[in-house]
């Protein structure tokens, strides 16, 4: 089986099933991916807070993730299903998360922007600026997806039946994502990767973070797969050594309980550990998961917030 590389030379920021595949591969063979990190080099690991500030009036804001592709995996049709198996990220040093106004699970009270930096060393991620945490690198693409049926340019922004932007943390090296073929030779790129994320990505950012990722493809034909289903290796988080610290919120609104289980765990680590507010909401994005913990006892359903202790420099 052969061995491609996509360097991050030419990028594509929308799904659309004309653009012209960069490589041919056949079944069984292996691509490695350059993946430039979300803010497609807006920003680096010496950027400063204007330098998020000036994003926002950049047209490649607009058009979204600089996603490297298209592969074209010879005898994918519509129907059959491509099986992404997801071998290896290697990051380079630095990423970062940030909250910015009219974005994210908290916009309303976060209305302000603020940047946070991570140094990447090794197998942990650190606030570059406070001896505070320690995450483990625990990296996955937080875009992966093939090229929709429908004709013309599709936003890289909202996941859908293709996959596209699903920020699911479990995609992780070892993980094997199964992704609905809707046209001839599937198209697959992908982009977003992570150093790491809780489930929810809260703030609208993970560890964003330029990385060279190793995948190998094959085809499960006439699958007629309806949404992208995956296997995920154990265990689910390499923060599972501690325990953990969790908050809960209840009512009858999902998204509004998803929203006073991350406030409430911001008071905590502000409160308890000394964490300014968007220190601590940056964190709970890269590292906390939210739960449904109860959906069956009408009219109130429970959300949780975990945040591993293990991730805390206490």
């Amino acid at each position: 089986m052969a061995e491609h590389y996509l360097d991050d030379s030419a990028i594509h920021q929308v799904w659309d099933n004309s653009i012209a595949p960069r490589v041919e591969i056949e079944p069984g063979d292996t691509v490695i991916f350059e993946c430039r990190e979300a803010s497609n080099g807006d920003l680096t690991a010496n950027s400063v807070l204007q330098d998020l500030i000036n994003r926002k009036d950049k047209k490649d804001r607009v058009l979204g993730h600089p996603l490297t592709g298209p592969v074209f995996v010879k005898g994918a049709q519509p129907g059959d299903t491509l099986v992404v198996e997801i071998l290896n990220f290697e990051h380079q040093g630095w990423g970062w998360n940030c909250h910015t106004p009219g974005f994210g699970l908290l916009q309303e009270e976060f209305d302000f922007p603020y940047l946070q930096l991570w140094k990447l060393d090794g197998d942990s991620c650190f606030f570059a600026d406070a001896d505070l945490v320690e995450v483990p690198f625990e990296p996955f693409c937080g875009v992966m997806g093939v090229a929709p049926a429908a004709s013309g340019p599709i936003s890289t922004g909202p996941p859908s039946f293709h996959g596209g932007n699903m920020d699911i943390r479990g995609l992780v090296a070892g993980a094997t994502l199964h992704l609905p073929v809707h046209v001839e030779g599937a198209l697959f790129s992908t982009a977003d990767c992570h150093a790491a994320q809780g489930d929810g990505e809260v703030s609208g950012t993970g560890i964003e973070s330029s990385m060279t990722v190793t995948m190998r493809f094959d085809l499960r034909k006439g699958a007629n797969l309806q949404e992208p289903q995956f296997f995920t290796p154990s265990p689910l988080t390499k923060t599972d050594t501690k325990g953990y610290f969790a908050t809960t919120a209840h009512g009858p609104e999902l998204f509004v309980n998803s929203q006073y289980a991350v406030r409430y765990m911001i008071d905590w680590l502000e409160a308890e550990h000394g964490f300014s507010r968007s220190q601590a909401y940056c964190l709970c994005s890269a590292a906390a998961d939210l739960k449904i913990s109860e959906i069956v006892d009408a009219p109130n359903w429970v959300v949780s917030c975990y945040l591993p202790l293990s991730v805390l420099r206490m």
